[in-house]
């Protein structure tokens, strides 16, 4: 197996939504593990939380994802995750579905180094950025 650096989301109790948010956008296979599935909690409330949660598409796409114990603290900040290519059809119908109740802080249009360039925070609360390249 090669070696790949994959983006892991964590989330307060809303990891299943937005995993399976995130496979309505990109497609692929997502396979979700449990607390409970694994007895790694005594507290019947929190057995269905989403100890791992992994998408994987048929074009690489790998996004990892998980809800954070109470006894762990806050989820940690997830940073920004990045979607970029030259297949504007495709990179666009992401923007487009990562859009729906999201905070667009940078309109996906011509950016000055001439590639399409749009951020967001989607309604989860992750940012994301989309760079399509040779837009111009």
């Amino acid at each position: 197996m090669t070696t790949r650096l994959n983006p892991y989301l964590s989330f307060k109790n809303e990891a299943r939504q937005a995993m399976e948010f995130y496979a309505s956008v990109l497609g692929g296979d997502l396979r979700v593990s449990t607390f409970g599935e694994y007895d790694a909690t005594s507290d019947p409330d929190r057995s269905d939380g989403v100890m791992h949660a992994q998408l994987e598409t048929a074009n690489g796409l790998v996004l990892m994802g998980a809800d954070t114990p109470p006894e762990m603290g806050e989820p940690s900040s997830n940073g920004t995750v990045s979607l970029s290519g030259e297949d504007e059809s495709e990179l666009r119908g992401y923007w487009d579905g990562l859009a729906d109740g999201a905070q667009i802080s940078v309109p996906l249009e011509k950016a000055p180094w001439g590639d399409s360039f749009g951020m967001l925070v989607d309604k989860f609360g992750v940012a994301w950025m989309v760079n399509i390249s040779g837009q111009g």
